[in-house]
């Protein structure tokens, strides 16, 4: 029986995994390494995130995303965007280098037995862990808007099952959407031919700016520190202090991670999309229906109807919503005994462990607890740490003991985040 089973083989699982064997833990690390990096992002996207913000995590820190550009020619500069396919190489790389050896099998299912859980490989082998580390990724948690539910594949996907759009040459592509998803994805449909509209809800596009340099003189950097989340002090303390977001009253955490760094478009995106794509604002489907090979879109304004028009597809680049119910790898007995909160997202102690004992959470379905940094790649070196310290506790605990805390009562409190509150 290992250790730890970790379930995941992105950035989350990977850093997991490292922290792990560097503790001495006997790890098996189950999934397709980089899987949604190298099969979920057309060609020609970027990451939004800085270079140095980046990072997978090791607990020597010797394989930083600046190294592997060094060995392989490259450079990771400040204000330059790098491409998805050099993370999802870096992230191979970094799997090689810095973890045991991954086993590319998906896992059918994870459920407890005596002595911690059991794990079913895609192909019928049972593996068997004291713990488990869940780091899933986003995939599980693809939202579509319910107008678009009645539509086959053909006619409606998420922005993140693509990764090619070659299919959509000389079509007439509808993209929901306001963020760098689906600005991305609109700008590299229309560079190859075709015909694309965005449609938001929103009344406006919103597009962050080209980041300062990193060495300023001291009174800017004071006033608006760097941090793996952009410039600023509400976003450094969502960077860089996680464990103290999760201090905060949970209908305060629920609120920011939920509106905390909203949609909007990068600075070297803007061009691209404001020159060649057709935007509709302040609209969003209310019916969808398919005929004739097409799709038929009614939308609805603020206060009148909006216009309705025919497509060949819909993507909806409408983001991931990180619920215990699609957690679908949990047996049910698992995905019954998770504590969660209004919204069904799980809680997790300070240290990742779910309700459920010896059954720890990574990535974005924790970002309720810890805060924006969770849904991006710098929350990794934060959770990887911590989570592998849980861990340990757990072992020495035994089977059956949870560290997991009681409710905590819903109160002011004097934060560092008191200027969270609006």
């Amino acid at each position: 029986m290992y250790d730890l089973l970790v379930v995941g083989a992105g950035p989350y699982g990977l850093s997991i995994a490292s922290h792990a064997a560097g503790a001495g833990l006997d790890v098996r690390v189950f999934g397709r390494p980089m899987e949604s990096w190298r099969d979920h992002m057309p060609q020609g996207m970027f990451l939004k995130s800085e270079p140095w913000a980046s990072n997978l995590s090791d607990p020597r820190r010797r394989y930083g995303l600046a190294d592997y550009c060094k060995r392989n020619g490259m450079e990771a500069k400040h204000g330059e965007p790098i491409s998805v396919e050099t993370f999802a190489s870096y992230g191979l790389w970094f799997a090689q280098h810095a973890v045991p050896d991954v086993d590319e099998r998906m896992l059918s299912s994870v459920s407890a037995c005596p002595g911690g859980f059991e794990a079913m490989t895609e192909d019928g082998q049972v593996v068997r862990g004291r713990k488990v580390a869940l780091a899933v990724g986003v995939l599980p948690f693809v939202e579509i808007p319910s107008a678009l539910h009645g539509l086959g594949r053909e006619h409606v996907s998420h922005s993140s099952h693509h990764r090619t759009l070659d299919r959509f040459r000389d079509k007439d592509v509808t993209v929901i959407g306001a963020g760098q998803a689906a600005l991305e994805t609109a700008a590299l449909l229309a560079e190859q031919g075709t015909r694309v509209r965005v449609l938001a809800r929103s009344h406006r596009l919103n597009w962050n700016t080209v980041p300062p340099a990193l060495e300023r003189p001291w009174r800017e950097s004071l006033r608006a520190p760097h941090s793996g989340l952009g410039c600023g002090w509400r976003n450094w303390f969502y960077a860089e202090v996680p464990g103290g977001f999760r201090r905060l009253p949970e209908a305060t955490r629920a609120r920011v991670s939920a509106s905390a760094l909203g949609p909007a478009g990068a600075w070297w995106v803007r061009e691209r999309v404001e020159s060649r794509v057709e935007v509709l604002l302040g609209h969003e489907v209310v019916t969808a229906s398919a005929a004739e090979g097409r799709v038929r879109l009614a939308t609805l304004g603020n206060a009148s109807g909006g216009p309705d028009f025919e497509t060949d597809h819909v993507i909806a680049a409408t983001g991931f919503r990180a619920t215990g119910a699609r957690l679908g790898v949990l047996g049910p007995d698992l995905r019954g005994a998770l504590a969660v909160n209004a919204a069904d997202e799980p809680r997790v102690s300070a240290e990742f462990e779910s309700s459920y004992p010896g059954l720890f959470l990574a990535g974005l379905v924790t970002a309720s607890s810890f805060g924006p940094a969770m849904r991006f790649v710098h929350g990794a070196s934060y959770t990887a740490g911590r989570l592998v310290r849980g861990v340990r506790r757990s072992l020495r605990r035994g089977p059956g003991a949870s560290a997991f805390p009681a409710p905590v009562p819903e109160r002011n409190r004097r934060t560092l985040m008191g200027s969270v509150k609006r």
